[in-house]
């Protein structure tokens, strides 16, 4: 592609990055004509490869910019070593990843949500639902990212701004995560890239391909070019521990409290307090937590993703660039999960404890031994598949030498389907059960007093046969009008985002119940289940999906229109900015300033009781920015930054239709098609010190004012009754084990516009290459950052989290090891069952990346990710100060080695 003499570089910042940036390029005398470079003395180019390449770029990238910026840049097309873009992005200081099956879904970013960052693909802001775990929930209908449709080698650089400046699109008050897939002039002329690995799984011990490709070229003297891209992973993986599904007390639990209690033998002593229900004392043992559904689990997952990109570009003249990108994703994940539960919630009334065990701290059971007792196999078969797509067609024009053009136009659309078989197969008469976590806190030990393997001892129902349709599109289109000379730059523009999410569900009626589960059921069909389980895994009976697919279900899917809805938003943009430089002493001082405005129109539709309802509303934002960039020394940057910003409501929390309920925990929950945005004042202060080649040493403090947080309204009374008829032909209302609507209370959700809160911390980043070690030792390095985060009550926060790599690289061959850490989390402020909370266990994650260069075009590679097969715990507080296990499970160790070949 020809160079363009529309571009002015200025000199000091040139010099800054000719000395960060990697590059193996020599630059022309008629290319530093052009970029007007003044020449005082000799610049070094560093030059090197590899991982350190990718380094050095991203630290030219943060250096450079004047907001606060973080950037990952992978070396070419299929090197991002993750099995996702958020796996990638956990390296960043300030982000957090939640996990789900083993993968990387969604990121905190400094302490907010994933609702608070806001994400684009190739310069629009894009949807991305996926499916959720049993733990995880169901298909994203809401603004976070789900960053697992996409395979990380579908991208060679990632982008996240931390402080927006007026040209940044408004909706993400933590920041922006951009992703760019490769273009053709990136790098002109024919290149070639290819890489196929095997993928093993310690505990499935199944072996799964991942297979990339790539080819990009230009043509016509370098004035157009083309790129296309492809990825190819199939998955297989396997979630199996124990879990209680949270814990209660039998006065919380909503179903009455123990049966007798005259003759049960207590071990130990009850700390409680004053033990009442309904207002009258009753028996302490009646206020100790128990597990409400104390169960052993699996988790199966067989996926397949599919992702590809192409890149058409033309340049014309020097003035003129047009490219068109698109992207397509699918991940299709079957999804198969058992467990196996004796019934305690909303039936202590008809069990007896025969003893308790009470645990040290006075307020939970340890041990016990029960009587009156039900169990509960829960077979389920999730069908998903997420189909994503993008086009986008952009342009840049250079109108004169100080005056450029940028028009972009844009649409994606994400539609996510899930359909859920789920099966109950319910013991017929009461037993006798025992659980103990005397030996672990996590896994009981369980005996049934009973055969429970016994399908004749076992009934067959539907337990919900629901389909889930999100359909999220947003379409852009954006216009940008920049004059720039050698000292500033004005920059002003519009745009235009129409976003919409629509839900819809739809369920299969009359499935046939069974009086027995003989010839629909089997032994769990894994022979080798909870071998290397920290703890005891018992086998137990499941369901024969193929059995009862092919003798009992009629697929028939009926919709269930009251339950759909849809949330369209319109919003209008427009701002203006300024860059000045501005030289102080010998010091230059890089300033960024402006003034975003944007008006944001909301329609709600739904049905209320199967009435259709429509609801509009309507609010506008003003969002001024100051940035300031103080190049001190020739290795110092001092950061100032100032801004509003702000994120709106969740689409799905606009939902105006009727109430979702939780029949077995007396839930439920509404929309608020009124609901304003958070609006937060945010101040960024930083100092950078580049202290040597390749190297960075850097302190950040945040502080984000948030006028107005939106929180649940909870409030404890009876179902309305014009929804009890709603109520009594519901499929998923099932008497016999929900809480009755008509004399139990349920727990009434709204999100509403509370008052605001403060987040406030500190990012440290130390980056080193050790080349002044002797001998090996010289090619080792570290890349490391610590974050700090304190705030009122947001859930996803973690007070504090770690990121570190330490890395070996040689000419031809290197290797790195990664840790990530983050501190445990609240997920829920209003937990259920009673609970003060509910909560996720950090987890600390090792990766291991190794390379090795057969030639100067083929490299063979070996990849670790979970290399301690990290487990995942999920609990609650109880009365806010316990720590109850909800979930303890892992999904093993992965590994990956493959072949790349590069030209």
């Amino acid at each position: 592609m020809k160079t363009s003499k529309r571009f002015t570089l200025r000199p000091l910042n040139y010099i800054i990055s000719a000395l960060l940036i990697s590059t193996t390029a020599q630059i022309s005398a008629e290319e530093a004509e052009q970029k007007n470079i003044k020449k005082k003395s000799e610049i070094e180019l560093i030059e090197v490869t590899g991982f350190r390449s990718s380094l050095n770029k991203s630290l030219a990238t943060k250096r450079f910019e004047v907001n606060t910026t973080e950037s990952i840049a992978a070396e070419d097309i299929g090197k991002f070593p993750d099995l996702n873009i958020a796996e990638s992005l956990q390296r960043i200081p300030g982000v957090a990843i939640s996990r789900e099956g083993g993968e990387g879904r969604q990121i905190t970013l400094r302490g907010l949500g994933p609702s608070f960052t806001r994400s684009t693909l190739n310069g629009m802001e894009v949807p991305a639902s996926t499916d959720g775990t049993d733990s995880g929930g169901g298909v994203n209908g809401g603004r976070a990212f789900d960053f697992n449709v996409f395979a990380s080698e579908l991208f060679n650089r990632v982008d996240i701004q931390k402080s927006p400046t007026a040209a940044t699109e408004e909706g993400g008050i933590a920041g922006t995560v951009d992703m760019y897939s490769a273009k053709p002039f990136d790098s002109p002329g024919l290149h070639v890239a290819a890489s196929a690995q095997a993928g093993y799984n310690d505990l499935t011990e199944e072996t799964d391909p991942r297979m990339v490709f790539m080819i990009s070229n230009t043509f016509a003297d370098d004035t157009f070019g083309a790129l296309f891209s492809v990825a190819k992973s199939e998955r297989t993986v396997r979630q199996e521990g124990f879990g209680t599904v949270r814990w209660t007390t039998p006065v919380k639990d909503g179903g009455g409290v123990y049966a007798d209690t005259s003759n049960t033998d207590v071990i130990g002593t009850a700390d409680v307090g004053n033990c009442e229900f309904e207002g009258e004392q009753v028996d302490d043992v009646n206020c100790l937590w128990t597990p409400r559904l104390p169960r052993p689990d699996f988790f199966g997952n067989e996926q397949d993703r599919l992702g590809f990109t192409g890149s058409l570009q033309y340049a014309p003249n020097d003035d003129l660039v047009i490219t068109f990108d698109t992207l397509h994703s699918t991940l299709d994940n079957s999804r198969t999960m058992y467990n196996f539960f004796e019934m305690f919630r909303n039936t202590f009334s008809e069990i007896t404890p025969d003893s308790i065990t009470v645990a040290e701290n006075g307020k939970q059971i340890q041990a016990g031994t029960f009587s009156g007792v039900k169990s509960r196999a829960e077979s389920r078969q999730q069908v998903s598949k997420t189909k994503f797509k993008q086009y986008v067609l952009s342009g840049k024009y250079h109108l004169s030498d100080y005056l450029k053009l940028d028009a972009m136009i844009g649409t994606a659309e994400s539609n996510a389907r899930s359909e859920q078989y789920r099966y109950n197969m319910t013991s017929n008469t009461p037993h006798t059960v025992s659980i103990d976590f005397g030996n672990s806190a996590n896994t009981a030990v369980m005996d049934y007093g009973y055969d429970n393997l016994d399908a004749s001892s076992f009934n067959l129902t539907d337990g919900r046969l629901r389909a889930t349709d999100v359909l999220r599109k947003n379409d852009t289109a954006k216009l940008d009008l920049t004059y720039e000379t050698d000292f500033m730059s004005i920059k002003g523009g519009v745009a235009y985002n129409d976003r919409t999410v629509n839900y819809d569900e739809s369920q299969i009626n009359g499935f046939p119940d069974q009086e027995s589960a003989v010839g629909f059921s089997q032994l769990m069909p894994f022979d080798d289940y909870g071998s290397g389980y920290d703890g005891t895994l018992p086998q137990f009976i499941v369901a024969d999906f193929d059995a009862i697919e092919s003798q009992l279900l009629n697929k028939e899917w009926t919709a269930r229109s009251a339950q759909s809805w849809e949330v369209e938003e319109e919003t209008i943009a427009a701002y203006i900015q300024s860059d000045f430089e501005y030289e102080i002493s010998d010091m230059l001082l890089r300033t960024n300033v402006g003034l975003r405005y944007v008006k944001t129109e909301t329609t709600s539709t739904g049905f209320i009781q199967s009435d259709p309802v429509e609801i509009e509303n309507s609010y506008d934002n003003v969002l001024p920015v100051l940035n300031l960039a103080l190049d001190a020394t020739q290795d110092v940057v001092v950061r100032l930054g100032l801004s509003k910003t702000m994120t709106r409501p969740s689409l799905g929390s606009l939902n105006p239709g009727n109430p979702s309920f939780s029949y077995l925990n007396g839930t439920v929950s509404a929309g608020n098609p009124f609901l304003d945005p958070f609006t937060s004042t945010n101040t960024d202060l930083g100092i950078e010190w580049y202290f040597d080649e390749e190297s960075l040493l850097a302190l950040t403090g945040f502080y984000k004012d948030i006028g107005t947080f939106i929180t649940s309204s909870t409030e404890e009374k009876l179902v309305d009754p014009a929804y009890l008829p709603f109520i009594d032909n519901d499929p998923q209302y099932d008497p016999s084990s929900a809480l009755d609507p008509r004399t139990t209370p349920y727990t009434h959700y709204v999100p509403v516009n509370g008052k605001g809160t403060v987040v406030k911390g500190i990012e440290l980043i130390y980056q080193q290459p050790f080349s002044f070690l002797p001998g090996l030792l010289k090619n080792t390095g570290i890349v490391s950052n610590y974050t700090h985060v304190s705030a009122g009550e947001i859930t996803g926060l973690s007070k504090n989290s770690y990121n570190f790599t330490l890395y070996y690289e040689e000419e031809n061959y290197g290797a790195r090891v990664s840790m990530n850490k983050r501190d445990n989390y609240i997920t829920d402020y209003t937990g259920s069952n009673g609970n003060a909370e509910e909560a996720t266990t950090g987890p600390a994650h090792y990766d291991l990346s190794a390379f090795y260069n057969l030639n100067d075009n083929v490299t063979v590679t070996f990849e670790a990710i979970n290399l301690t097969d990290e487990y995942e715990r999920l609990y609650t507080t109880g009365d806010g100060t316990l720590n109850l296990p909800r979930e303890y499970n892992h999904t093993g160790r992965q590994f990956f080695l493959g072949i790349r070949y590069s030209m």
